[in-house]
């Protein structure tokens, strides 16, 4: 097919390549001039403006940082289409958005779907990605070959704004689970626990999570985890703290009771005041601990 990717950065880069090593020609578009010339080189096309990315497309593939960012570049695509191009957004914004953007494009006769990504970087450069899709049957179907040139997981999570909705649900518990892991562990050293010793119990009991397992974030028990490459990420406590506050907004909608996704959102924003929003995520753990000797 012929692919239109529009944000190439540290995610839709990744997501290029293996588009491109599936034999997909995409043509990619970026505000940076370094992200164009590093999709050139792995054998993508740098297009000049949206417009000329999107022109002859099949399909539309967009990766972006904000719901702001989501509305206004499709209002340029919108406006610049003479197809009928699928439309696929893997960007992770509000439910809201995500549903008044599809609107529109079904006004204008085109299949739409929101599809937010889990896996990070890394399951970005490898392939490995879960897509949490919203959108209709029809616009599921003819994403999904697609979708599986850089996911392992393509879920079909119901009608538009659905796959924002799964995303701002597993976030949620995500960040939840890992300050759950990080205050074990503080808790741990504090009562004289080796923490090797405490991962071999914990990992094999009910406290057990991929949190604990796949992504320790007390250095030394899991090798690959950021906590073990001083918590570079992987995947950033700012986004982190992004997401939180999109569950939030969602629940507050919803009219939901989340306590502890408010709490888990409340700990992110203290962690990232306090300088630690490029690090990964599991830096909560680093941030408890400090937090521990500072009141000690």
């Amino acid at each position: 097919m012929n692919i239109a990717l529009i944000g190439l950065g540290n995610m839709g880069l990744p997501m290029a390549a293996n588009l491109l090593k599936a034999g997909h020609t995409v043509a990619g578009y970026d505000l940076a001039a370094a992200n164009l010339a590093a999709h050139t080189a792995q054998g993508g096309r740098a297009a000049s403006s949206v417009a000329d990315a999107v022109a002859g497309a099949d399909m539309v593939l967009t990766m972006l940082p904000a719901g702001k960012h989501v509305s206004a570049v499709y209002a340029d695509i919108l406006a610049a289409v003479t197809t009928r191009p699928l439309l696929v957004d893997s960007s992770t914004i509000d439910v809201a958005t995500a549903r008044d953007v599809a609107a529109k494009a079904a006004a204008a006769g085109m299949e739409m779907l929101d599809a937010p990504v889990s896996g990070g970087v890394g399951g970005a450069v490898a392939g490995t990605l879960t897509f949490m899709c919203g959108g209709t049957d029809a616009g599921f179907a003819a994403a999904q070959p697609v979708l599986q040139a850089m996911g392992r997981n393509i879920i079909h999570a119901g009608a538009a704004g659905a796959g924002q909705a799964a995303k701002a649900c597993n976030n949620m518990m995500l960040a939840i689970s890992m300050i759950g892991v990080a205050e074990g562990f503080v808790l741990g050293e504090k009562l004289g626990l080796d923490r090797q010793k405490l991962f071999d119990i914990t990992s094999t009991a009910t406290g057990q999570s991929w949190a604990l397992t796949a992504y320790c974030p007390a250095p030394g028990p899991v090798p690959a985890a950021p906590s073990n490459r001083d918590y570079a990420p992987g995947f950033a406590a700012a986004l982190m703290l992004k997401d939180l506050g999109l569950a939030q907004q969602a629940a507050q909608q919803a009219g939901a009771a989340t306590p502890m996704g408010e709490h888990a959102l409340r700990i992110y924003q203290a962690l990232n005041d306090a300088g630690e929003g490029g690090q990964d995520f599991s830096v909560v753990f680093r941030y408890l601990a400090a937090m521990q000797r500072a009141e000690a």
